[in-house]
């Protein structure tokens, strides 16, 4: 009998139990998957960061730590976490990402908020540039980043992507490194930001960078909201660096009402929605690691801990 702990908030367990136990099945594992376990009995555990476990030292047998969520900024400098830790790459997650971020840059793309939002008897024809003519970076190439970024050249835009580490992707023009940044962003006529949260990423759209993009370019932020300098950004947008934001991500959420991006008239605010992990999906994804574990094979998507994802 294999012990799983599911360590999340209570209201998540009735959303889990049903599929986990599915997909263990499904995976040929017997499995006691429940919510409390003595510490020195639990094989793995099913975490979220906001779970009440948050001292792993008293779980010496357990073999792994399966997040559920991709993010993992939260958990990854736990120092009583001494077991291997696997972030969350869910295809759900990543198809639903994928879906965001296309529509939202084809809503840029095609300038669609002018007649959406513009219902006022205006007149005035404006067409906009074929895909081919736009120039979409990607900030962060990771299994999200990369999915994007490929689903966008294959709707023809100019697309390219920048990452810590040299990436190649089909007709994506990949960069990396500082010179790599500065030459991604003077390319960005639409800015997508897919990069995990660590300190090497705090603040990285700043207004330095800012400036290096191109007049009138836009930004969608579906990674975290760390990424960028709200001030700089704001500034920006005021005087037409940035012609729009669409943010998904802040550093406090909900976003307080006081906050300046609600009113903002070049800001559109969403709140954090666009991809959560996929029960189905993900049940199995952990499955898939419990099964690897028993079978003493490498454990999928495990965390660089150095590099704090």
């Amino acid at each position: 009998m294999i012990n799983v702990l599911f360590a999340a908030k209570a209201e998540r367990w009735p959303e889990y139990e049903a599929p986990l136990k599915a997909a263990f099945k499904a995976a040929d594992l017997i499995v006691d998957l429940r919510m409390d376990f003595p510490p020195e009995e639990v094989d793995y555990i099913v975490y979220a960061p906001n779970s009440p476990v948050q001292d792993f030292s008293p779980y010496t047998r357990c073999k792994a730590v399966l997040n559920l969520w991709a993010g993992v900024e939260n958990v990854v400098g736990n120092t009583t976490l001494t077991m291997p830790l696997a972030r969350m790459v869910d295809p759900g997650m990543t198809q639903g990402m994928m879906e965001w971020v296309v529509g939202h840059v084809m809503r840029h793309h095609l300038g669609m908020d002018r007649n959406i939002l513009g219902q006022n008897g205006d007149w005035t024809a404006h067409v906009p540039p074929l895909a081919q003519d736009r120039r979409v970076t990607i900030l962060g190439l990771g299994e999200l980043g990369s999915t994007c970024a490929q689903a966008l050249a294959q709707l023809g835009f100019d697309v390219t992507g920048w990452s810590r580490s040299p990436k190649n992707l089909s007709d994506v023009t990949c960069l990396s490194g500082e010179a790599g940044l500065t030459e991604a962003l003077s390319r960005a006529d639409i800015l997508v930001l897919l990069l995990p949260k660590t300190a090497a990423t705090e603040n990285l759209l700043n207004a330095e960078r800012l400036a290096r993009m191109p007049q009138g370019a836009m930004i969608v932020n579906p990674g975290r909201g760390p990424l960028i300098d709200d001030d700089a950004l704001l500034a920006a947008l005021d005087r037409g660096q940035i012609a729009h934001a669409t943010l998904d991500v802040f550093r406090i959420e909900p976003l307080p009402l006081d906050h300046p991006y609600w009113a903002h008239p070049k800001v559109t605010v969403t709140p954090h929605i666009a991809s959560e992990t996929r029960v189905k999906t993900a049940s199995q994804v952990i499955a898939e690691n419990v099964q690897r574990g028993e079978s003493g094979l490498p454990f999928l998507h495990l965390v660089d801990r150095s590099a704090g994802y």
